[in-house]
C-alpha cells in the first residue's frame, strides 16, 4: 500500500520499469515454499540476498539478471534510492550469452490456488476513515489514507443460491471470517469461527442487508458492522453485480497491523464485482493460502 503510494507513483520509477526492465510480482509466501521450477528459481535469486532463510520472509525488492544473478536488493520506501538502483542496473547490465527461457518442468500443485470453475471474483477494499492523530511524518500519512485491496471468491452454487433469494451460510461467513478486517497496514489477523459472536445475512428483492459482530475472546480486537447491498443477475441466473458496503467500529491491532487509532475506529469495507480488467483480480484471496477448502468451506 505504502508503495503504490510512493515508489511505484514516482514516474522515473514506472517509466523506468517500463522501458528497460520486466517487472515480476510474485507472493513470496508462495514462491520460497514451491517445490517447482518457479521456487527454484525464486530461492537461487533470493538466496543471494540478505533475506536467504527460506523458512522466514524473503520479501523485498530484486533486481536480477535472466540467469538468476542477484543484481541488486532494496526493502527501502524511498523512491530516490530504488530510482538511483534501477538506473545503474540498466546502464551496467549485459545479458548473459546462453541465456534463454527456463523450462517449466514441474508445478507444486499445493501451492496452485486457482479460482474454481463458475466461481467469481469479487474486488474488496477497506479504508480506515477518521480517528488517527493529525502527523506531518509523510510515511504515517501514507498509512492513515492506505485504501487495502484483496479478492472474495464466490462459488457457481453459491451464485445460484443468492439468485434463489438465500445466502449462503459459507459464503457468509466467509466475508466475516477472512474480509470484515482491518488490512490497511498490513496482512490482517482473521477471524475464528468462535469470535464471529453475530452474523446475519438476508436478501430482500434483490438487495443485502445484515449485521455483524466480531470479537476475540479477550476483547482486545473487534468490529460491529452494518451491512447494505444490491445484487443483480441475467437470465442464466449468473452473478452480474454485487455490491456491498460494509461500515462500523474497529478496534484492536493484528500482528502485521500496528498503529491502529485509539479506541474504535470507523472503518468502511466495500464489495465490487470484478469486471477481469485487472491484472489484480487473478490473485488468490489471502486467506486462501495453503489451505483453499478452508477458505471455502470457512465453518471447518
Amino acid at each position: 500500500m505504502l508503495d503504490r503510494e510512493s515508489t511505484f507513483a514516482d514516474p522515473e520509477i514506472l517509466a523506468l520499469l517500463k522501458e528497460r526492465f520486466v517487472p515480476v510480482a510474485i507472493d513470496q509466501w508462495y514462491t520460497r515454499r514451491q517445490q517447482d521450477t518457479e521456487g527454484d528459481f525464486w530461492r537461487q535469486i533470493a538466496g543471494q540476498g540478505p533475506r536467504n532463510d527460506f523458512n522466514k520472509t524473503t520479501q523485498g525488492m530484486y533486481i536480477a539478471g535472466a540467469d538468476g544473478k542477484l543484481i541488486a536488493f532494496n526493502n527501502n520506501r524511498g523512491p530516490e534510492r530504488l530510482r538511483k538502483l534501477l538506473q545503474q542496473a540498466a546502464d551496467d547490465y549485459s545479458h548473459p550469452a546462453g541465456t534463454g527461457l527456463i523450462e517449466r518442468k514441474k508445478v507444486d500443485a499445493k501451492y496452485k490456488i486457482e479460482l474454481p470453475e463458475g466461481a467469481v471474483v469479487i474486488r474488496v477494499s477497506a479504508r480506515i476513515e477518521g480517528g488517527y492523530e493529525a502527523t506531518d511524518d509523510k510515511w504515517q500519512k501514507l498509512f492513515q489514507s492506505a485504501v487495502s485491496r484483496d479478492n472474495l471468491w464466490s462459488t457457481i452454487a453459491e451464485q445460484k443460491l443468492l439468485a434463489a433469494g438465500t445466502v449462503p451460510e459459507d459464503l457468509a461467513l466467509r466475508i466475516a471470517r477472512f474480509h470484515l478486517v482491518d488490512n490497511t497496514r498490513g496482512e490482517p489477523s482473521t477471524w475464528t469461527v468462535e469470535e464471529v459472536r453475530e452474523l446475519e445475512l438476508t436478501i430482500e428483492a434483490g438487495k443485502l442487508s445484515g449485521t455483524a459482530k466480531l470479537e476475540t475472546k479477550d476483547g482486545k480486537r473487534g468490529f460491529d458492522a452494518t451491512l447494505r447491498g444490491e445484487l443483480g443477475f441475467d437470465e442464466n441466473e449468473k452473478l452480474i453485480r454485487f455490491n456491498l458496503l460494509v461500515e462500523g467500529r474497529f478496534w484492536g491491532t493484528g500482528q502485521h497491523t500496528m498503529k491502529p487509532p485509539s479506541g474504535k475506529f470507523p472503518l468502511v469495507i466495500s464489495f465490487t464485482l470484478a469486471d477481469g480488467t485487472d491484472l489484480g483480480d487473478s490473485i488468490p484471496p489471502h486467506a486462501s493460502r495453503g489451505w483453499l477448502d478452508g477458505y471455502l468451506f470457512p465453518n471447518r
